[in-house]
C-alpha cells in the first residue's frame, strides 16, 4: 500500500491549491481517506475526511467552507481543494487511509510522505 501526495506549493493569501493523493497497491474505495497537516512545532491535525460508502465528509472547524475533500475511485485518487488560503494553513499536508472515518490521526493505518503548502 502506497500513497503519494502532490500539488503543494507556495501561494499568496487568498489563493487556491488542489492537492492530490494517488493510491497504489490497493483500492482506495475500500478505505476511509483523510487529509492531515502538521506545522513546525505543532501536532499533526485532521483537516478533512471522506468515507467509503456514500462519500460522507467531515472537516476541521478551521477549514470549513474553504476546503473540499473528494475522491475519484476510478482514478484511485483523493483530492483536497483549498480556497481562501491563509498563512496559518502553512504546513506539511499528508493523506492517509484507514478503516474508520475520523479526524484523529491515530485512526489511520497508511500514510503518504506529505506535500508542503506555504501561504505567504
Amino acid at each position: 500500500v502506497q500513497l503519494v501526495e502532490s500539488g503543494g506549493g507556495t501561494v499568496q493569501a487568498g489563493g487556491s491549491l488542489r492537492l492530490s493523493c494517488v493510491g497504489s497497491g490497493y483500492t482506495i474505495s475500500t478505505y476511509c481517506m483523510g487529509w492531515f497537516r502538521q506545522a513546525p512545532g505543532k501536532e499533526r491535525e485532521g483537516v478533512a475526511t471522506v468515507t467509503t460508502i456514500g462519500g460522507g465528509t467531515d472537516y476541521a472547524n478551521s477549514v470549513k467552507g474553504r476546503f473540499t475533500i473528494s475522491r475519484d475511485n476510478a482514478k484511485n485518487t483523493v483530492y483536497l481543494r483549498m480556497d481562501s488560503l491563509k498563512p496559518e494553513d502553512t504546513a506539511m499536508y499528508y493523506c492517509a487511509a484507514g478503516s474508520r472515518s475520523s479526524l484523529l490521526p491515530q485512526r489511520y493505518t497508511y500514510w503518504g510522505q506529505g506535500t508542503q503548502v506555504t501561504v505567504s
